[in-house]
Protein backbone atom coordinates (compact mmCIF):
# COMPACT_ATOMS: atom_id res chain seq x y z
CA UNK A 1 0.00 0.00 0.00
CA UNK A 2 3.08 2.34 0.82
CA UNK A 3 4.39 1.89 -2.18
CA UNK A 4 1.37 2.33 -4.22
CA UNK A 5 0.85 5.77 -2.07
CA UNK A 6 3.81 7.33 -3.22
CA UNK A 7 3.38 6.35 -6.87
CA UNK A 8 3.56 9.73 -8.95
CA UNK A 9 0.59 10.89 -10.41
CA UNK A 10 -0.29 9.56 -13.48
CA UNK A 11 -0.46 12.60 -16.48
CA UNK A 12 -3.58 13.68 -17.73
CA UNK A 13 -5.00 11.27 -20.47
CA UNK A 14 -6.05 14.61 -22.38
CA UNK A 15 -3.37 16.49 -22.00
CA UNK A 16 -2.75 16.48 -25.97
CA UNK A 17 -6.45 17.24 -26.52
CA UNK A 18 -5.90 20.34 -23.94
CA UNK A 19 -2.61 21.68 -26.12
CA UNK A 20 -4.81 21.54 -29.09
CA UNK A 21 -6.72 23.99 -26.99
CA UNK A 22 -3.67 26.55 -25.92
CA UNK A 23 -2.36 25.93 -29.31
CA UNK A 24 -5.85 27.48 -30.78
CA UNK A 25 -5.55 30.21 -28.11
CA UNK A 26 -2.32 30.94 -29.00
CA UNK A 27 -3.16 30.70 -32.88
CA UNK A 28 -5.85 33.26 -32.37
CA UNK A 29 -3.30 35.98 -30.99
CA UNK A 30 -0.67 35.72 -33.63
CA UNK A 31 -3.25 35.67 -36.25
CA UNK A 32 -4.74 38.77 -34.82
CA UNK A 33 -1.33 40.90 -34.22
CA UNK A 34 -0.27 40.41 -38.25
CA UNK A 35 -3.87 40.81 -39.82
CA UNK A 36 -4.50 44.17 -39.16
CA UNK A 37 -1.13 44.88 -41.49
CA UNK A 38 -2.73 44.96 -44.79
CA UNK A 39 -6.23 46.57 -43.47
CA UNK A 40 -4.62 49.94 -41.62
CA UNK A 41 -3.91 51.34 -45.82
CA UNK A 42 -7.16 50.49 -46.37
CA UNK A 43 -8.73 51.50 -43.28
CA UNK A 44 -6.87 55.44 -43.60
CA UNK A 45 -9.06 55.99 -46.74
CA UNK A 46 -12.28 54.53 -45.55
CA UNK A 47 -12.69 55.57 -42.51
CA UNK A 48 -10.74 58.72 -42.47
CA UNK A 49 -8.22 57.48 -40.21
CA UNK A 50 -4.83 60.32 -39.66
CA UNK A 51 -1.22 59.24 -38.89
CA UNK A 52 -2.12 60.00 -35.17
CA UNK A 53 -5.24 57.52 -35.46
CA UNK A 54 -3.33 54.62 -37.33
CA UNK A 55 -0.66 54.69 -34.89
CA UNK A 56 -3.61 54.88 -31.48
CA UNK A 57 -5.22 51.80 -33.74
CA UNK A 58 -1.77 49.83 -32.68
CA UNK A 59 -0.86 51.77 -29.61
CA UNK A 60 -4.56 51.41 -27.56
CA UNK A 61 -3.89 47.58 -28.13
CA UNK A 62 0.22 47.01 -27.15
CA UNK A 63 -0.03 49.51 -24.40
CA UNK A 64 -2.96 47.68 -22.22
CA UNK A 65 -1.40 44.13 -23.38
CA UNK A 66 1.69 45.88 -21.40
CA UNK A 67 0.02 46.77 -18.92
CA UNK A 68 -2.81 44.48 -18.12
CA UNK A 69 -0.36 40.83 -18.98
CA UNK A 70 1.88 40.33 -15.53
CA UNK A 71 -1.65 40.93 -13.55
CA UNK A 72 -3.78 39.15 -15.37
CA UNK A 73 -1.19 36.20 -14.84
CA UNK A 74 -1.34 36.42 -11.18
CA UNK A 75 -5.00 36.51 -11.51
CA UNK A 76 -5.27 33.29 -13.40
CA UNK A 77 -2.73 32.08 -10.57
CA UNK A 78 -4.86 33.13 -7.58
CA UNK A 79 -8.57 31.80 -9.33
CA UNK A 80 -8.06 29.35 -11.85
CA UNK A 81 -5.82 29.25 -14.88
CA UNK A 82 -8.68 27.88 -17.50
CA UNK A 83 -11.08 29.97 -15.76
CA UNK A 84 -8.83 33.63 -16.59
CA UNK A 85 -8.14 32.41 -20.11
CA UNK A 86 -11.29 31.74 -21.15
CA UNK A 87 -12.56 34.87 -19.64
CA UNK A 88 -9.55 36.59 -21.47
CA UNK A 89 -11.15 34.68 -25.05
CA UNK A 90 -14.37 36.68 -24.52
CA UNK A 91 -12.75 39.82 -23.64
CA UNK A 92 -11.49 39.47 -26.93
CA UNK A 93 -14.08 38.64 -28.91
CA UNK A 94 -15.92 41.38 -27.60
CA UNK A 95 -13.72 43.40 -28.64
CA UNK A 96 -13.44 41.64 -31.75
CA UNK A 97 -17.24 42.17 -32.60
CA UNK A 98 -16.54 45.74 -31.68
CA UNK A 99 -14.69 46.75 -34.14
CA UNK A 100 -16.23 44.86 -37.14
CA UNK A 101 -19.16 47.14 -36.15
CA UNK A 102 -17.38 50.41 -36.28
CA UNK A 103 -16.93 53.07 -38.72
CA UNK A 104 -14.91 55.93 -36.83
CA UNK A 105 -11.31 55.96 -35.62
CA UNK A 106 -12.51 56.52 -31.97
CA UNK A 107 -14.10 53.61 -31.47
CA UNK A 108 -11.76 51.24 -33.79
CA UNK A 109 -9.30 52.47 -30.84
CA UNK A 110 -12.03 51.96 -28.38
CA UNK A 111 -12.70 48.06 -29.99
CA UNK A 112 -8.48 47.25 -30.26
CA UNK A 113 -8.25 48.45 -26.28
CA UNK A 114 -10.60 45.99 -25.47
CA UNK A 115 -8.57 42.99 -27.38
CA UNK A 116 -5.83 43.78 -25.76
CA UNK A 117 -7.14 43.25 -22.61
CA UNK A 118 -8.49 40.22 -23.74
CA UNK A 119 -4.87 39.17 -25.11
CA UNK A 120 -3.48 40.22 -22.01
CA UNK A 121 -4.49 37.02 -20.18
CA UNK A 122 -4.67 35.06 -23.08
CA UNK A 123 -0.85 34.59 -23.76
CA UNK A 124 0.80 34.21 -20.40
CA UNK A 125 -2.09 31.67 -18.80
CA UNK A 126 -1.66 29.79 -22.01
CA UNK A 127 1.55 29.08 -21.50
CA UNK A 128 1.66 28.99 -17.99
CA UNK A 129 -0.80 25.99 -18.01
CA UNK A 130 1.86 23.56 -20.32
CA UNK A 131 3.97 23.04 -16.89
CA UNK A 132 1.16 21.75 -15.21
CA UNK A 133 0.10 19.14 -18.43
CA UNK A 134 3.40 18.26 -19.24
CA UNK A 135 5.93 16.55 -17.62
CA UNK A 136 10.15 17.16 -18.12
CA UNK A 137 9.92 14.55 -20.70
CA UNK A 138 7.19 15.91 -22.60
CA UNK A 139 7.37 19.41 -21.61
CA UNK A 140 9.57 20.04 -24.92
CA UNK A 141 7.58 18.76 -27.51
CA UNK A 142 4.65 20.39 -26.29
CA UNK A 143 6.16 24.09 -25.61
CA UNK A 144 7.46 23.23 -29.23
CA UNK A 145 3.72 22.56 -30.89
CA UNK A 146 2.81 25.56 -29.12
CA UNK A 147 6.07 27.69 -30.73
CA UNK A 148 4.72 25.92 -34.21
CA UNK A 149 0.63 27.73 -33.68
CA UNK A 150 2.19 30.74 -32.63
CA UNK A 151 4.51 31.23 -36.17
CA UNK A 152 1.72 29.55 -38.00
CA UNK A 153 -0.51 32.49 -37.49
CA UNK A 154 1.72 35.28 -38.47
CA UNK A 155 2.09 34.93 -41.80
CA UNK A 156 -0.79 33.74 -42.57
CA UNK A 157 -2.82 36.67 -40.65
CA UNK A 158 -1.90 39.59 -43.60
CA UNK A 159 -2.58 36.73 -46.90
CA UNK A 160 -6.43 35.58 -45.14
CA UNK A 161 -6.81 39.56 -44.12
CA UNK A 162 -5.31 40.50 -47.93
CA UNK A 163 -8.08 37.88 -49.10
CA UNK A 164 -10.94 39.18 -46.91
CA UNK A 165 -10.32 42.92 -48.09
CA UNK A 166 -10.50 42.08 -51.61
CA UNK A 167 -14.09 40.99 -51.19
CA UNK A 168 -15.12 42.33 -47.96
CA UNK A 169 -15.07 45.76 -46.44
CA UNK A 170 -12.11 46.06 -43.80
CA UNK A 171 -14.24 45.43 -40.79
CA UNK A 172 -14.19 42.00 -41.67
CA UNK A 173 -10.54 41.59 -40.17
CA UNK A 174 -12.03 41.92 -37.18
CA UNK A 175 -14.95 39.56 -37.62
CA UNK A 176 -12.70 37.11 -38.74
CA UNK A 177 -11.15 36.49 -35.42
CA UNK A 178 -15.47 35.57 -34.01
CA UNK A 179 -15.06 32.13 -35.27
CA UNK A 180 -12.05 31.27 -34.24
CA UNK A 181 -12.15 32.81 -30.99
CA UNK A 182 -15.63 30.84 -30.09
CA UNK A 183 -13.83 27.49 -31.28
CA UNK A 184 -11.22 28.01 -28.76
CA UNK A 185 -13.27 28.89 -25.60
CA UNK A 186 -15.19 25.53 -26.40
CA UNK A 187 -11.94 23.83 -26.54
CA UNK A 188 -10.74 25.44 -23.33
CA UNK A 189 -13.78 24.61 -21.62
CA UNK A 190 -14.05 20.80 -22.66
CA UNK A 191 -10.14 20.14 -22.90
CA UNK A 192 -8.06 22.03 -20.50
CA UNK A 193 -8.22 21.26 -16.37
CA UNK A 194 -8.25 24.06 -13.92
CA UNK A 195 -4.87 24.92 -12.31
CA UNK A 196 -4.06 27.30 -9.59
CA UNK A 197 -1.32 28.72 -7.39
CA UNK A 198 -2.54 30.22 -4.30
CA UNK A 199 1.25 31.64 -3.62
CA UNK A 200 1.22 33.81 -6.25
CA UNK A 201 1.60 37.46 -4.96
CA UNK A 202 -1.50 39.71 -4.99
CA UNK A 203 -2.26 42.09 -7.56
CA UNK A 204 -1.82 46.00 -6.60
CA UNK A 205 -4.37 48.21 -8.00
CA UNK A 206 -1.31 51.08 -7.40
CA UNK A 207 1.13 49.24 -9.33
CA UNK A 208 -1.36 48.15 -12.31
CA UNK A 209 -2.71 52.00 -12.15
CA UNK A 210 0.89 53.36 -12.63
CA UNK A 211 2.10 50.87 -15.57
CA UNK A 212 -0.97 51.70 -17.73
CA UNK A 213 -1.22 55.65 -17.20
CA UNK A 214 2.21 55.76 -17.34
CA UNK A 215 2.28 54.02 -20.48
CA UNK A 216 -0.21 55.57 -21.45
CA UNK A 217 1.20 59.39 -20.79
CA UNK A 218 4.31 58.36 -22.26
CA UNK A 219 3.19 56.91 -25.53
CA UNK A 220 0.33 59.73 -26.04
CA UNK A 221 3.12 62.65 -25.65
CA UNK A 222 5.76 60.49 -28.29
CA UNK A 223 2.62 60.56 -30.68
CA UNK A 224 1.24 64.18 -30.45
CA UNK A 225 4.62 65.70 -30.17
CA UNK A 226 5.39 65.31 -34.08
CA UNK A 227 2.15 67.50 -34.87
CA UNK A 228 2.09 69.63 -31.54
CA UNK A 229 5.77 70.46 -31.05
CA UNK A 230 7.97 69.20 -28.69
CA UNK A 231 7.77 72.34 -26.80
CA UNK A 232 3.54 72.04 -26.76
CA UNK A 233 2.56 72.24 -22.57
CA UNK A 234 0.07 69.01 -23.28
CA UNK A 235 3.38 67.20 -24.71
CA UNK A 236 5.73 68.13 -22.18
CA UNK A 237 3.52 67.47 -18.94
CA UNK A 238 2.16 64.18 -20.83
CA UNK A 239 5.85 62.96 -21.44
CA UNK A 240 6.84 64.50 -17.69
CA UNK A 241 3.46 62.63 -16.24
CA UNK A 242 4.33 59.03 -17.97
CA UNK A 243 7.95 59.53 -16.20
CA UNK A 244 6.82 59.95 -13.00
CA UNK A 245 4.47 57.41 -12.77
CA UNK A 246 6.78 55.04 -14.51
CA UNK A 247 9.05 56.15 -11.54
CA UNK A 248 6.46 55.85 -8.84
CA UNK A 249 5.99 52.37 -9.96
CA UNK A 250 9.66 51.36 -9.83
CA UNK A 251 9.54 52.91 -6.34
CA UNK A 252 6.80 51.19 -5.71
CA UNK A 253 7.59 47.45 -6.48
CA UNK A 254 10.99 47.92 -5.07
CA UNK A 255 9.31 48.76 -1.64
CA UNK A 256 7.05 45.64 -1.05
CA UNK A 257 8.18 42.53 0.17
CA UNK A 258 6.79 40.25 -2.99
CA UNK A 259 6.30 42.56 -6.09
CA UNK A 260 4.08 41.55 -9.00
CA UNK A 261 7.13 43.40 -10.74
CA UNK A 262 10.39 42.01 -9.30
CA UNK A 263 12.46 44.69 -10.30
CA UNK A 264 15.60 43.53 -8.66
CA UNK A 265 16.06 41.35 -10.98
CA UNK A 266 18.02 43.52 -13.14
CA UNK A 267 20.54 43.35 -11.26
CA UNK A 268 21.88 40.13 -12.58
CA UNK A 269 23.69 40.98 -15.93
CA UNK A 270 22.61 38.20 -17.80
CA UNK A 271 19.05 38.36 -17.53
CA UNK A 272 19.78 42.70 -17.97
CA UNK A 273 21.52 42.44 -21.33
CA UNK A 274 19.08 39.62 -22.87
CA UNK A 275 15.99 41.53 -21.81
CA UNK A 276 17.49 44.89 -23.35
CA UNK A 277 17.98 42.89 -26.41
CA UNK A 278 14.58 41.12 -26.53
CA UNK A 279 13.07 44.32 -25.81
CA UNK A 280 15.05 46.11 -28.81
CA UNK A 281 14.15 43.75 -31.08
CA UNK A 282 10.71 44.29 -30.35
CA UNK A 283 11.08 47.97 -30.84
CA UNK A 284 12.95 47.83 -33.95
CA UNK A 285 10.34 44.61 -35.64
CA UNK A 286 6.80 46.48 -34.37
CA UNK A 287 8.72 49.62 -36.20
CA UNK A 288 9.49 47.96 -39.24
CA UNK A 289 6.41 46.35 -40.09
CA UNK A 290 4.53 49.65 -38.81
CA UNK A 291 5.92 51.58 -42.22
CA UNK A 292 5.66 48.87 -44.62
CA UNK A 293 1.57 48.30 -45.79
CA UNK A 294 1.33 51.86 -47.34
CA UNK A 295 4.34 51.99 -48.58
CA UNK A 296 3.66 48.69 -50.76
CA UNK A 297 -0.22 49.42 -51.49
CA UNK A 298 -0.52 52.98 -52.06
CA UNK A 299 3.47 54.29 -53.35
CA UNK A 300 4.04 50.65 -54.98
CA UNK A 301 0.32 50.28 -55.85
CA UNK A 302 -0.40 46.02 -54.62
CA UNK A 303 -3.82 45.58 -53.36
CA UNK A 304 -4.10 43.95 -50.07
CA UNK A 305 -3.64 40.48 -50.82
CA UNK A 306 -0.53 41.56 -52.47
CA UNK A 307 0.82 43.50 -49.61
CA UNK A 308 0.04 40.40 -47.54
CA UNK A 309 2.02 37.82 -50.15
CA UNK A 310 4.85 40.34 -49.77
CA UNK A 311 5.24 40.71 -46.21
CA UNK A 312 6.29 36.86 -46.09
CA UNK A 313 9.95 37.26 -47.07
CA UNK A 314 10.46 38.78 -43.25
CA UNK A 315 8.47 36.75 -41.52
CA UNK A 316 10.10 33.35 -43.43
CA UNK A 317 13.61 34.58 -42.61
CA UNK A 318 12.04 35.22 -39.29
CA UNK A 319 11.40 31.69 -38.72
CA UNK A 320 14.04 29.52 -40.35
CA UNK A 321 16.68 31.80 -38.06
CA UNK A 322 14.53 31.05 -35.14
CA UNK A 323 14.94 27.84 -35.95
CA UNK A 324 18.86 27.53 -36.04
CA UNK A 325 19.62 29.77 -33.60
CA UNK A 326 19.47 27.39 -30.64
CA UNK A 327 21.80 24.70 -32.18
CA UNK A 328 24.17 27.93 -33.01
CA UNK A 329 24.12 29.22 -29.18
CA UNK A 330 24.85 25.75 -27.86
CA UNK A 331 27.60 25.34 -30.01
CA UNK A 332 29.40 29.08 -28.95
CA UNK A 333 27.33 30.58 -26.62
CA UNK A 334 24.04 32.86 -26.91
CA UNK A 335 26.21 36.12 -26.96
CA UNK A 336 27.58 35.69 -30.76
CA UNK A 337 24.38 34.56 -32.24
CA UNK A 338 22.77 37.85 -30.55
CA UNK A 339 25.24 40.24 -31.51
CA UNK A 340 25.01 38.39 -35.21
CA UNK A 341 21.50 38.72 -35.66
CA UNK A 342 21.49 42.63 -34.42
CA UNK A 343 24.49 43.17 -36.87
CA UNK A 344 22.13 41.52 -39.54
CA UNK A 345 19.38 43.17 -38.72
CA UNK A 346 21.25 46.45 -38.70
CA UNK A 347 21.98 45.41 -42.31
CA UNK A 348 18.71 44.68 -43.62
CA UNK A 349 17.46 48.22 -41.88
CA UNK A 350 20.25 49.95 -43.41
CA UNK A 351 19.85 48.59 -46.86
CA UNK A 352 16.17 49.32 -46.62
CA UNK A 353 16.91 53.32 -46.07
CA UNK A 354 18.34 52.72 -49.19
CA UNK A 355 15.55 52.51 -50.78
CA UNK A 356 14.86 55.26 -54.19
CA UNK A 357 12.09 56.55 -56.11
CA UNK A 358 11.28 54.05 -58.89
CA UNK A 359 12.64 51.29 -57.06
CA UNK A 360 10.61 47.86 -57.36
CA UNK A 361 10.06 45.67 -55.01
CA UNK A 362 12.74 42.94 -55.53
CA UNK A 363 14.94 45.17 -53.09
CA UNK A 364 12.48 45.35 -50.36
CA UNK A 365 12.27 41.56 -50.45
CA UNK A 366 15.89 41.63 -50.15
CA UNK A 367 15.70 43.49 -47.16
CA UNK A 368 13.09 42.30 -45.33
CA UNK A 369 14.49 38.43 -45.68
CA UNK A 370 17.98 40.13 -44.37
CA UNK A 371 15.73 41.45 -41.45
CA UNK A 372 14.03 38.61 -40.85
CA UNK A 373 16.98 36.66 -40.18
CA UNK A 374 18.34 39.13 -38.15
CA UNK A 375 15.40 38.92 -35.88
CA UNK A 376 15.33 35.30 -35.65
CA UNK A 377 19.01 34.99 -34.69
CA UNK A 378 18.94 37.80 -32.17
CA UNK A 379 15.08 37.29 -30.13
CA UNK A 380 14.62 33.45 -29.55
CA UNK A 381 18.64 32.98 -27.76
CA UNK A 382 17.65 36.58 -25.98
CA UNK A 383 14.23 35.69 -24.66
CA UNK A 384 15.76 31.82 -23.40
CA UNK A 385 19.11 33.41 -22.10
CA UNK A 386 17.43 35.31 -20.06
CA UNK A 387 15.18 32.85 -18.66
CA UNK A 388 18.18 30.99 -18.08
CA UNK A 389 19.62 33.25 -16.28
CA UNK A 390 17.06 33.15 -13.50
CA UNK A 391 17.10 30.92 -10.46
CA UNK A 392 14.36 28.57 -10.59
CA UNK A 393 12.46 30.09 -8.29
CA UNK A 394 12.28 33.43 -9.75
CA UNK A 395 11.72 32.06 -12.86
CA UNK A 396 7.60 33.36 -12.70
CA UNK A 397 8.06 36.90 -12.26
CA UNK A 398 11.20 36.91 -14.24
CA UNK A 399 9.21 35.76 -16.75
CA UNK A 400 6.48 38.30 -16.07
CA UNK A 401 9.25 41.15 -16.33
CA UNK A 402 10.60 40.07 -19.43
CA UNK A 403 7.17 39.72 -20.82
CA UNK A 404 6.32 43.40 -19.80
CA UNK A 405 9.69 45.23 -20.82
CA UNK A 406 9.04 43.50 -24.62
CA UNK A 407 5.86 45.16 -24.74
CA UNK A 408 6.94 48.02 -23.58
CA UNK A 409 9.45 48.05 -26.21
CA UNK A 410 6.60 47.41 -29.03
CA UNK A 411 4.20 50.36 -27.94
CA UNK A 412 6.97 52.58 -27.66
CA UNK A 413 8.75 51.56 -30.95
CA UNK A 414 5.27 52.14 -32.78
CA UNK A 415 5.05 55.51 -30.78
CA UNK A 416 8.95 56.97 -31.62
CA UNK A 417 9.36 54.60 -35.44
CA UNK A 418 5.84 56.47 -36.29
CA UNK A 419 6.85 59.82 -34.87
CA UNK A 420 9.74 60.28 -37.20
CA UNK A 421 8.01 58.73 -39.97
CA UNK A 422 5.56 61.63 -39.77
CA UNK A 423 7.71 64.41 -39.03
CA UNK A 424 9.68 63.20 -42.52
CA UNK A 425 6.60 62.64 -44.59
CA UNK A 426 4.71 66.38 -43.62
CA UNK A 427 8.21 68.15 -43.67
CA UNK A 428 8.95 66.68 -47.45
CA UNK A 429 5.02 67.38 -48.46
CA UNK A 430 4.52 70.34 -50.86
CA UNK A 431 0.99 71.31 -50.66
CA UNK A 432 1.00 74.49 -51.59
CA UNK A 433 -1.80 75.60 -53.62
CA UNK A 434 -4.29 73.67 -51.77
CA UNK A 435 -6.98 74.87 -49.66
CA UNK A 436 -6.26 74.72 -45.72
CA UNK A 437 -8.78 71.45 -45.75
CA UNK A 438 -7.37 70.00 -48.52
CA UNK A 439 -3.87 70.44 -47.02
CA UNK A 440 -4.72 68.70 -43.60
CA UNK A 441 -6.49 65.69 -45.35
CA UNK A 442 -2.82 65.21 -47.19
CA UNK A 443 -0.71 65.70 -44.60
CA UNK A 444 -2.61 63.29 -42.18
CA UNK A 445 -1.67 59.86 -44.37
CA UNK A 446 -0.15 59.18 -47.49
CA UNK A 447 -3.76 57.35 -48.36
CA UNK A 448 -5.06 61.06 -47.39
CA UNK A 449 -2.66 63.08 -49.79
CA UNK A 450 -4.10 60.24 -52.64
CA UNK A 451 -7.12 60.80 -52.05
CA UNK A 452 -7.25 64.50 -52.62
CA UNK A 453 -4.93 64.06 -55.37
CA UNK A 454 -7.55 61.67 -57.20
CA UNK A 455 -10.24 63.72 -56.31
CA UNK A 456 -8.54 67.20 -57.74
CA UNK A 457 -6.54 65.54 -60.69
CA UNK A 458 -3.72 66.48 -59.04
CA UNK A 459 -0.74 64.14 -60.14
CA UNK A 460 1.70 66.43 -58.71
CA UNK A 461 0.27 65.95 -55.12
CA UNK A 462 0.02 62.09 -55.38
CA UNK A 463 4.16 62.15 -56.23
CA UNK A 464 5.32 64.38 -53.84
CA UNK A 465 2.95 62.27 -50.84
CA UNK A 466 4.68 59.34 -52.35
CA UNK A 467 8.26 60.73 -52.33
CA UNK A 468 7.31 62.31 -48.75
CA UNK A 469 6.29 58.94 -47.22
CA UNK A 470 9.42 57.21 -49.30
CA UNK A 471 11.73 60.03 -47.09
CA UNK A 472 10.33 59.06 -43.65
CA UNK A 473 10.15 55.73 -43.93
CA UNK A 474 13.72 55.52 -45.32
CA UNK A 475 14.50 58.09 -41.92
CA UNK A 476 12.81 54.69 -40.13
CA UNK A 477 14.68 52.60 -40.83
CA UNK A 478 17.81 54.58 -40.17
CA UNK A 479 16.75 55.24 -36.72
CA UNK A 480 16.12 50.92 -36.63
CA UNK A 481 19.33 50.09 -37.89
CA UNK A 482 21.71 52.99 -35.85
CA UNK A 483 19.53 51.01 -32.58
CA UNK A 484 20.43 47.52 -33.95
CA UNK A 485 24.24 48.45 -34.21
CA UNK A 486 24.31 50.02 -30.71
CA UNK A 487 23.07 47.55 -29.11
CA UNK A 488 25.13 44.71 -30.90
CA UNK A 489 28.23 46.72 -29.67
CA UNK A 490 27.11 46.78 -26.20
CA UNK A 491 25.70 43.46 -25.98
CA UNK A 492 29.23 42.15 -27.53
CA UNK A 493 31.43 43.88 -25.21
CA UNK A 494 29.35 43.34 -22.11
CA UNK A 495 26.90 40.58 -22.12
CA UNK A 496 27.56 37.43 -20.46
CA UNK A 497 27.70 34.28 -22.37
CA UNK A 498 27.20 30.95 -20.67
CA UNK A 499 28.32 28.22 -22.40
CA UNK A 500 27.45 25.03 -20.45
CA UNK A 501 24.51 23.04 -20.71
CA UNK A 502 21.87 23.89 -17.79
CA UNK A 503 18.48 23.27 -17.62
CA UNK A 504 16.75 27.01 -18.05
CA UNK A 505 14.32 28.41 -15.56
CA UNK A 506 11.24 28.24 -18.09
CA UNK A 507 10.61 25.95 -20.71
CA UNK A 508 13.18 27.74 -23.19
CA UNK A 509 10.94 27.92 -26.43
CA UNK A 510 8.22 29.14 -24.63
CA UNK A 511 9.78 32.26 -24.63
CA UNK A 512 10.59 31.99 -28.08
CA UNK A 513 6.77 31.33 -28.57
CA UNK A 514 5.56 34.28 -26.48
CA UNK A 515 8.18 36.19 -28.24
CA UNK A 516 7.18 35.80 -31.72
CA UNK A 517 3.11 35.76 -30.71
CA UNK A 518 3.30 39.36 -29.20
CA UNK A 519 2.95 42.24 -31.76
CA UNK A 520 5.80 41.99 -33.96
CA UNK A 521 3.94 43.05 -37.12
CA UNK A 522 1.44 45.29 -36.24
CA UNK A 523 1.38 48.30 -38.76
CA UNK A 524 -0.27 51.46 -39.71
CA UNK A 525 -1.67 54.22 -42.26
Amino acid sequence: MSSSAAAPPQPDPRRWLALVALCLSMLVLSFDTTILNVALPTMAERIGAGTGDMQWIVDSYTVVFAAAMLPAGLLGDRFGRRRMLVAGLVVFLAGSLLGSLVDSPGPVIAARTVMGLGGAFVMPLALSVIPSLFGPAERPKAVALASTAVAFGMPLGPIIGGALLQHFWWGSVFLVNIPLVALAIAACFTLLPETTDPAAPRVRASSTFCTAAGLGALVYGIIEAPSRGWGDPLVVAMLAAGAVLLAALVLRERAVERPMLDMALLRQRGFLGNSVAATLVSFILTGMIFVLPSYLQTTLGYDAFGTGLRLLPMMGGLMVAARLSPALAARGGPRPVIVAGLLVLAAGAFLGATTAEGDGYGGTALWLAIAGVGFGLSIVPAMNSALGALPRERAGSGSGLLQTLRQTGAAIGVAILGSVLAAGYTGRLDTAGLSPDAAHTARESVAGAHAVAARLGDRALAASADASYLHGMDLTLVVCGAAALLTALLLAAFLPNPRQDRAPAAPAPAGAADAMAARPADARQ
